[in-house]
């Protein structure tokens, strides 16, 4: 709980360098975060396939009390979103549809499958975003699916995308805030290959079908998802960084920029800046890699205060979307995903906190000395004196209260579950 007199002094130190935590408390409040379904069981779904991950994913810890069918899910989520302020949204996978217990393939999925979703967000308040899932699939079994050599697996994933898009379109028309639905696919090679070419060549064919129907950007946004390696394509991705950005660019797509998905030096803050211009916008898969792509949960690190402070600085948050992209079952699972998301959100009001037009303008004079000096300085700025009470003011637990009341849900709840 804030006192009131630490609280007037944390005001007043950010006062002195020119900046109004009100202001920037309630612009915090208005930026959503896409939270994943997928920490909630383990990248499942409820297909009931029994196809193992594929695709390079994989998933490890066998923590107690993973949601098993949709009821349980919204239960978690709800949970969740009650410990995180702000308004924010659910990303979800095709896989996750209401399918009633029946055998439902992929190029066959309708909004039908997903209208339970749409009411339950509705009576949440919250957004929608959306992905197709190419993986854990008998016809993705090899790490093939868009840009496979068989032309009717082509076809089958084909109709798998312009369902996906027909759905996400569903999900902007009625819930009223567009729909991000992001395309990530894991063909490549194990080994280095012949062909480059071939490959890349088949997956643009494939794209420009699934894409060819136009869809109004109030309700779909089309995002495209680029990734160095996984497991099975360590030599060679088709869909890399390269193909992903030049595909956006020229046929007006968002680009999804996941923090994993680059060489572990290489940050994706920087090329915010670089790729924004050129593009209708961006999506941001915000996750932590620890020496590979392996979704850890995020943490408030110098990476993730980096990509946050390209955010606010760019000032294009109708263009930026901010998902997140981790899975933990190694601990408890909603721990992880209030963990990973309250990091996310400090890291945003941190970035909020600062005075940026004050450094800017230092910049602009070549005062670097004032500029470094400022910089510095606002490392030891009173910031969890203001999350405290943005916390208090959302109505949402602070300091490790959090904590405690996820282990009453996990000793009332998560217990029972098989």
């Amino acid at each position: 709980m804030s006192d009131k007199h630490s609280l007037d002094w944390a005001f007043d130190r950010f006062d002195s360098i020119g900046v109004d935590p009100e202001k920037a408390l309630d612009k915090l409040s208005h930026i959503p975060l896409s939270i994943q379904c997928w920490q909630g069981d383990d990248v499942c779904g409820f297909e009931n396939s029994g196809e193992d991950l594929g695709g390079g994913l994989a998933i490890t810890g066998n923590y107690p009390g993973k949601a098993g069918k949709i009821e349980e899910l919204w239960s978690d989520l709800e949970f969740t979103f009650s410990l995180l302020p702000g308004t924010h949204r659910l990303n979800l996978h095709a896989s996750y549809g209401d399918f009633k217990g029946k055998k439902v393939d992929r190029d066959q999925i309708t909004t039908d499958h997903f209208d339970v979703w749409v009411d339950w967000a509705k009576s949440l308040n919250l957004g929608l975003d959306f992905n197709p899932t190419y993986f854990a699939h008998p016809k993705a079994s090899d790490g093939w699916t868009l840009a496979h050599p068989d032309e009717s697996i082509r076809e089958f994933w084909i109709n798998h995308g312009i369902a996906c898009r027909e759905i996400g379109a569903f999900f902007g028309k009625n819930i009223g805030y567009p729909c991000v639905t992001n395309f990530w696919i894991p063909d490549g090679f194990k080994d280095k290959p012949v062909d480059r070419f071939g490959p890349r060549e088949r997956l643009t064919n494939s794209l420009d079908k699934i894409f060819k129907k136009p869809f109004d950007a109030d309700f779909n946004l089309d995002s495209v998802e680029s990734k160095l390696f996984g497991i099975g394509s360590e030599s060679y991705v088709a869909g890399s960084y390269d193909y992903y950005l030049s595909y956006a660019i020229s046929r007006k797509k968002h680009l999804c920029l996941d923090s994993g998905h680059f060489h572990p030096t290489e940050s994706i803050a920087d090329k915010i800046s670089s790729v924004l211009p050129f593009l209708p916008g961006i999506l941001l898969h915000i996750s932590r890699g620890v020496r590979w792509d392996s979704d850890h949960v995020v943490s408030l690190d110098e990476n993730t205060l980096s990509i946050a402070r390209e955010i606010v600085r760019a000032d294009q948050f109708h263009r930026i979307h901010i998902g997140l992209d981790f899975f933990d079952a190694s601990i408890n699972r909603i721990a992880a995903w209030v963990i990973g998301s309250r990091n996310v959100l400090k890291a945003l009001m941190i970035a909020l906190l600062e005075p940026y037009e004050k450094l800017s303008q230092l910049e602009k004079d070549q005062d670097y000395t004032k500029r470094l000096a400022l910089i510095e300085e606002l490392k030891m700025m009173p910031f969890g004196i203001l999350w405290d009470y943005y916390c208090e003011c959302s109505n949402t637990p602070t300091d490790l209260d959090w904590l405690n009341k996820i282990e009453e849900y996990e000793n009332s709840v998560l217990a029972k579950r098989n």
